[in-house]
């Protein structure tokens, strides 16, 4: 081979290593910004009633619970379940924000973007359906513990038969007076034929 021609295709392949380091570097770049935009990410959520207010960062983690004055008026386990569903909505949210940064950054077309993305989406919850109509007023957990109290004292009473109706008295007899006797001085002769019982 000629000397030029070695000469050239060294110098070719010097600029393809030197280009091929300046696009891996340039998306290193890339990909350092995007995971500084993804750790910058947090989603704060506000109940309907503004009662419960959460923020959650690019991980789902809670990083903050705000709670006002009328949510300590409602009974615990519905003040857990809304505290809960306003962590799954802003949970739901942060995918999305993760794609804006993608997209920003290094781009969609990218593989590892990609399975960055796939992994959010598959470990984020979606988001909760909405919440059901405020239950109609003498409803709820109050009826529910009437209607077991309710059911557990019929099986009792079944289980008691009544008691058989009492016998009919009967009257009570006159007590009975011993019979009389006779004093001496009411015999008379005639009980002797009329005659004396010395003869």
């Amino acid at each position: 081979m000629p000397e030029d021609d070695f000469g050239r295709d060294i110098g070719a392949t010097e600029r393809m290593v030197r280009e091929w380091q300046e696009r891996a570097t340039e998306k290193a770049e890339k990909f350092g910004r995007m995971q500084q935009e993804i750790e910058q990410i947090s989603v704060t959520e506000t109940s309907r009633d503004g009662a419960i207010q959460v923020t959650v960062n690019s991980a789902g983690i809670l990083q903050s619970l705000q709670l006002s004055e009328n949510a300590s008026n409602r009974p615990m386990p519905k003040l857990a379940a809304e505290i809960m569903r306003a962590v799954q909505t802003a949970q739901a949210k942060v995918p999305e924000l993760m794609q804006q940064a993608v997209a920003g950054t290094v781009g969609l077309e990218d593989s590892a973007a990609q399975h960055v993305l796939g992994q959010a989406r598959k470990y984020f919850p979606e988001m909760p359906e909405d919440e059901e109509e405020p239950q109609k007023p003498g409803s709820g957990l109050q009826e529910l513990r009437y209607g077991v109290e309710d059911d557990y004292e019929e099986p009792q009473q079944r289980r008691q038969p009544p008691a058989p109706p009492a016998p009919p008295q009967r009257p009570a007899a006159p007590p009975q007076q011993p019979p009389s006797r006779r004093r001496p001085d009411d015999f008379d002769d005639d009980d002797f034929g009329g005659g004396s019982f010395l003869r």
